[in-house]
């Protein structure tokens, strides 16, 4: 039987008189991949930076991996991965250059074109990050994340702007990081990307969770109180045409 790894209880952030998250409880299992979904200001951003250690809370608890944020923050970092942002490179190395800087200062004995093999990049191990086109500074991010063998990784909306090849392949390295062991939590404003990755998800808005369930059974439960599409739905989407006629196999720009 999976346990919590992430067990997050009433937590509340409080900006002077502004509640972003208002009480907010959920648990994130072992080894599943679990959405936080939520429009723009909903409060899923700020939750998971709580969790990962980069904002203060103002009340509520935190336990992972049976630690508390607040008393062993330190710990909890050492089995995180966090994916960075573009900002978060030097800008005049090249890409094996960075996973070396990391990978000291993580202390980790990492080979940098075993990393890049992973996310398909061995050919750009030269190239800068600024050099990369978006699916490849994506994938590059990804395996940043991976430096320090977390066992958590966190994906902060990972193929926003991505054409359909560089998305559905990413879908396939985030189960591939689960397959390894790791517990992967996202957010993703495209549902179904959310529909296709996660055990479950949290439905997050103005500071409350208003949902949390299998993706399926969501489905199944707005079906049972009578709504009807407008439109019927095929077996396939004009995304999968797409891909059927253009492949599926990664594109560097």
């Amino acid at each position: 039987m999976k346990k919590a790894i992430i067990q997050v209880n009433n937590l509340v952030k409080k900006y002077g008189d502004f509640e972003a998250v208002k009480g907010i409880s959920f648990d994130v299992m072992e080894g599943e991949i679990f959405g936080l979904l939520g429009p723009n200001g909903a409060g899923k951003t700020t939750t998971l930076e709580i969790i990962e250690t980069l904002r203060k809370k103002t009340s509520g608890t935190i336990i992972v991996d049976g630690m508390d944020l607040d008393k062993e923050p330190q710990a909890i970092k050492n089995i995180m991965g966090v994916q960075l942002q573009a900002a978060g490179y030097y800008p005049n190395l090249n890409l094996k250059q960075i996973i070396a800087l990391f990978s000291g200062l993580y202390n980790k004995d990492i080979d940098p074109m075993a990393l890049l093999d992973t996310v398909n990049l061995r050919d750009k191990a030269k190239n800068k990050f600024k050099q990369l086109s978006g699916g490849q500074k994506q994938r590059f991010s990804i395996a940043t994340t991976l430096i320090n063998e977390p066992r958590i990784i966190f994906l902060d909306e990972p193929t926003t702007g991505l054409d359909p090849q560089a998305r559905r392949n990413l879908w396939e390295l985030i189960k591939q990081l689960r397959e390894r062991g790791a517990t992967v939590v996202i957010t993703t404003h495209y549902m179904d990307e959310a529909e296709e990755l996660c055990e479950r998800v949290a439905i997050v808005d103005s500071g409350k969770i208003v949902a949390l369930s299998t993706p399926n059974e969501l489905i199944d439960n707005l079906l049972a109180s009578g709504f009807k599409r407008s439109k019927a739905v095929k077996e396939a989407n004009l995304e999968d045409v797409f891909l059927n006629m253009t492949g599926k196999e990664w594109r560097d720009e």
